[in-house]
């Protein structure tokens, strides 16, 4: 269970859960992935890419399900689960509606899921540059910069730099000490 407020909303955390995607999901997740509100900070994948993911035993693709009906409001995945360098990656996480608290919840699952269930030491992801809700989300449930990959993927409009950023596992159990993390 989360906290009974959010340090940084202070409001009631959304309730969200992950489960994992299904072929019948793919339509869902394509056209969250290509809406126009999510285009310039993610790079797409192509129907197959998902489809592989969802079968790679190194990969975990969820849905994120979340408000008191548990609908579909976005997915996230999960690489490197079979690491022998327990470094587990957030490749990639959209949400239908922002401002709802679901991303927030989400990623707090989804550091659970990172350092209980698969062991991660280091959970890591990276964030375009300009994508300044996320990486203060980011920042905010504890993750730290580590650097910057400089114009290094293709965007509509040149090339974008992406923000590395990283917890590692003394970390998220320093948040969970404090209330910060959802509990063991």
């Amino acid at each position: 269970m989360l906290p009974a407020t959010d340090a940084a909303t202070n409001r009631s955390p959304a309730r969200v859960r992950l489960r994992p995607t299904m072929q019948s999901d793919l339509e869902f997740v394509l056209s969250i992935e290509r809406d126009p509100a999510n285009l310039p900070f993610i790079t797409p994948w192509e129907r197959t890419q998902h489809e592989a993911a969802i079968r790679f035993p190194d990969f975990r693709h969820f849905i994120v399900e979340g408000g008191a009906d548990l609908a579909s409001v976005g997915f996230l995945i999960l690489i490197g689960c079979k690491s022998p360098n327990q470094s587990l990656e957030l490749k990639r996480m959209v949400v239908q509606s922002k401002g709802t608290g679901f991303g927030r919840a989400a990623l707090r699952v989804a550091k659970k899921v990172a350092f209980d269930d698969l062991g991660a030491h280091r959970f890591w992801l990276d964030v375009k540059h300009h994508n300044a809700r996320a990486r203060a989300l980011y920042d905010s449930e504890g993750f730290v910069v580590e650097g910057t990959l400089r114009e290094c993927v293709r965007g509509a409009d040149g090339f974008d730099s992406l923000v590395v950023m990283a917890m590692l596992q003394a970390e998220f159990a320093g948040r969970r000490a404090q209330g910060l993390e959802l509990p063991a």
